[in-house]
């Protein structure tokens, strides 16, 4: 409390329209369910005034670091370096420095960068697509870079370090990690350790090996990805950066022989894919926006009697929680339809193997009718009919009202494709997110 109190009193200063609050919550009981408070002392950042999805600020403690928490989710949550004297000077000044050297800074790769920086707050981070710097610490590719002072002083020897110590964690040689989930205060820890390091090193080149450690708040986002509850460590997957294909292990107890013929397995191409899904909510399809999960996607998305208009979305993501209520009210227009319905499904609990994800939000449209193909010159015309939309409307920096475009779409006559060749549409509101139709 007292260091919460602290970076208050300090971001009052710098940032006045940040406001702070405190609750206890053992005397308000309906604010403690409705926000699913487990721990205290719990801290939670809402944004633009909304109570729906705040993001939660785990394993923060000290008011330094909470500021810089917050400054990063309010602003740049990394340093834009220019010039090889500016990433030599943000190096010298922390013990830990990451660096991530781009070829261009408009790519999902650097989004993702962003996103972590403002996870982990402890740590400075900074970002540059320069080739000069790039040049200078011999990097030609997309790379992520820890540096740590070792010691090492000039051009040379920092050049021979990077190139021991980089992770390419965007152009990654080994498309191959197995993760093995454990707290690392377990009363067996060091024995699976040993255990670990032992059968890591006859897949060395072919496999990369990687411990999570359970008990770290911050690594929320792992686990949500992977599905890994705490009754489930420890727990060994392996995950394919190319397919993004999950595999667990079959065996429960974490031996070298066990590993050993896991990692095997999925070398022959043996494994068995582990596939995630949630339970079918029993209101799944009670709303205006129908609730799909991995257990109840293939049924309703193929099918010959309806199309289906699919958003993939990831719960944490900021441009995902923007577009939720939007995707409502496009499904309160088509609640009377038939043939028509609009769903979502939470990728991040859910595996679907047949649709290819690269970031969220995430749309594609699924027709109805029989071979269940995604019609790819659908895109087409709906990016042509956007752009048309956008030029004779009086909407001329965002496009928000998805009824006038779906509409549009839906209510076409689909035996006359569009064939202008693909247009862009840089006012559009749509134009920024992926799709598939």
């Amino acid at each position: 409390p007292d260091e919460f109190a602290e970076a208050a009193r300090q971001l009052k200063k710098e940032a006045p329209r940040i406001q702070f609050g405190k609750i206890d919550v053992t005397h308000q009981h309906d604010l403690r369910k409705e926000f699913n408070i487990r721990e205290f002392p719990t801290v939670k950042f809402f944004v633009d005034g909304s109570r729906e999805d705040p993001i939660d600020c785990k394993g923060v403690r000290q008011a330094s670091v909470f500021i810089t928490w917050v400054k990063r989710r309010t602003g740049p949550s990394t340093v834009l370096i220019n010039s090889t004297d500016q990433a030599e000077a943000i190096i010298n000044a922390d013990d830990f420095v990451v660096i991530g050297f781009f070829k261009e800074l408009h790519n999902d790769s650097v989004e993702v960068f962003c996103e972590t920086a403002r996870d982990v707050p402890e740590m400075p981070f900074g970002m540059t697509a320069s080739e000069d710097v790039r040049a200078n610490y011999g990097i030609q590719k997309n790379t992520l870079v820890v540096f740590k002072k070792v010691g090492v002083q000039n051009g040379t020897d920092v050049e021979s370090f990077v190139s021991q110590t980089s992770v390419k964690i965007f152009d990654v040689p080994v498309e191959n990690h197995i993760l093995l989930f454990t707290p690392m205060n377990l009363e067996t820890f060091n024995a699976i350790y040993e255990n670990y390091k032992s059968a890591a090193v006859e897949f060395r080149g072919k496999i990369m090996f990687v411990l999570v450690d359970t008990n770290e708040t911050r690594n929320g986002r792992v686990f949500e990805y992977f599905r890994i509850r705490d009754i489930d460590v420890p727990a060994v997957r392996i995950l394919n950066l190319t397919s993004n294909a999950k595999y667990k292990m079959p065996a429960d107890e974490v031996t070298v022989e066990n590993l050993k013929e896991f990692c095997q397995s999925y070398l022959n191409g043996k494994a068995k894919l582990h596939l995630s899904s949630e339970e079918i909510p029993e209101d799944w399809d009670k709303m205006p926006v129908k609730v799909l999960v991995g257990k109840n996607f293939n049924r309703i998305v193929f099918n010959k009697t309806t199309t289906v208009f699919v958003m993939f979305y990831a719960p944490w993501s900021y441009d995902c929680r923007k577009l939720l209520p939007i995707w409502d009210k496009l499904g309160e227009q088509y609640e009377s339809r038939k043939d028509i319905i609009i769903v979502k499904i939470d990728v991040t609990a859910n595996d679907i193997l047949s649709v290819g994800l690269d970031r969220y939000p995430f749309f594609r449209l699924f027709p109805a009718g029989p071979g269940y193909q995604v019609r790819s010159s659908w895109g087409r015309t709906w990016r042509h009919r956007c752009t048309h939309m956008c030029q004779q409307s009086q909407l001329k920096s965002e496009l928000t009202d998805t009824s006038s475009l779906l509409q549009c779409l839906f209510t076409s006559n689909h035996d006359k494709r569009c064939t202008v060749t693909e247009l862009s549409c840089d006012s559009c509101f749509w134009s920024r997110y992926d799709y598939s139709l």
